[in-house]
């Protein structure tokens, strides 16, 4: 007999529920204490807290864009985009855990960044590494994790031998 297992006794689904609590406690406490476009010094020269929103898509794309209806379309998309990630992951994460836990991370931050578009119309970000002159986009843990997320997924994608039973 096959025992069937909830969903809420895999591991997975506890990590992404723990990075979802995680990046919405950091993006609270940021605003909560660091006013919108003020800047907390870190590590002097590299890495800063600036408390700014992002009203766009991903990596601020479309953040200076106006336009009518512009935080609805944005979320539409995310939940379009989430839909897509848990579909694929679904078909092709398999037991590998790098791809199985790049999709979490994904997931996870996916879902982060839409609970603020959702509730806010924006995201909160607010880690800004730079150097000199030059910043990275400022980002939070919901980006980061997708970031991780996807490159433990493309080296499992290029570095595995499995095969994948069918064509995207």
């Amino acid at each position: 007999m096959i025992r069937q297992v909830s969903a809420w006794q895999r591991p997975e689904v506890w990590l992404v529920v723990l990075l979802v609590v995680f990046d919405q406690v950091t993006k609270w406490l940021v605003v909560q204490r660091i006013a919108l476009h003020e800047t907390v010094k870190v590590i002097p020269g590299l890495l800063n807290l600036t408390h700014v929103r992002n009203t766009g898509a991903a990596f601020g794309m479309l953040n200076g864009s106006d336009f009518a209806y512009k935080p609805v379309v944005v979320a539409a998309l995310a939940i379009v985009a989430l839909f897509g990630i848990l579909w694929y992951a679904q078909k092709f994460a398999g037991d590998a855990w790098p791809a199985r836990y790049g999709f979490v991370l994904i997931v996870a931050g996916a879902v982060g960044n839409l609970i603020d578009r959702v509730t806010l119309g924006y995201v909160v970000d607010f880690v800004d590494f730079y150097l000199g002159s030059w910043h990275f986009w400022a980002f939070n843990v919901a980006d980061a994790a997708i970031t991780i997320g996807a490159t433990l997924f493309a080296a499992d994608t290029l570095f595995s031998r499995r095969h994948v039973p069918e064509a995207v």
